[in-house]
C-alpha cells in the first residue's frame, strides 16, 4: 500500500492512502498533538476532505496500539523536520546493555545527553512518555528526540 506524506507548514503532517475498497483516507498529525481522520470524497479536488473524527494524542496512541501499528517513532521523526537541529531516532536495548532489566532513571540519559526518551516500544506496545521508574527490557526500542550529538550520546549510554 502506498502512503503519501505531505508537510502542512504551521499545521503538521498529513498522511493519506487508498484503502483496498477504493476509499482515500487521510490522517492529519497536528503539531499541537491532535490528529484528524478524514475521508476524501471529491475525485476532482484531491484536497477536499470530510472530517470523520478528531483524536487527542493519547487517543491516537491508544488507537495505534489497538490496530497494532505503533508508528510513534516515525511520527516524531517526521515532526522534527519542522525544527532545525532537532532529530529523532531509535535506540535498541540489546542483551548486552547494562540497563537491560534496570530502571530508565538509572541511566541518567537526559541529564548526561540532553536528549529526551519520549517513548519505549516493546513489541507491539508503545509506552509514551516513560517515567524514570519504567523498567527497561532487552529488545525494547527507545524513541529519542534531541540534537544529533545527543542521540549519539544516548546510543553510547545504552550500548553494551
Amino acid at each position: 500500500m502506498d502512503m503519501n506524506e505531505v508537510l502542512l507548514p504551521g499545521v503538521g503532517l498529513r498522511y493519506d492512502f487508498t484503502s483496498r475498497s477504493g476509499e482515500r483516507i487521510g490522517v492529519v498529525a497536528r503539531r499541537s498533538g491532535g490528529f484528524d481522520v478524514v475521508v476524501y470524497e471529491d475525485e476532482d479536488d484531491p484536497d477536499e476532505a470530510r472530517p470523520v473524527f478528531r483524536l487527542t494524542g493519547e487517543e491516537a496512541e491508544a488507537l495505534a496500539q489497538i490496530l497494532g501499528a505503533p508508528r510513534i517513532a516515525e511520527r516524531f521523526a517526521d515532526l522534527t523536520r519542522e525544527v532545525p537541529g532537532l532529530v529523532a531516532g531509535q535506540v535498541a536495548i540489546g542483551d548486552a546493555s547494562r540497563f537491560a532489566g534496570r530502571l530508565l532513571g538509572d541511566s541518567r540519559a537526559r541529564t548526561l545527553t540532553g536528549a529526551s526518551i519520549v517513548a519505549v516500544v516493546r513489541g507491539e506496545m508503545v509506552i509514551a512518555s516513560p517515567g524514570p521508574q519504567e523498567r527497561l527490557l532487552a529488545g525494547d526500542v527507545l524513541v529519542v528526540i534531541g540534537t544529533a550529538e545527543g542521540l549519539t550520546a544516548v546510543e553510547r549510554v545504552f550500548a553494551g
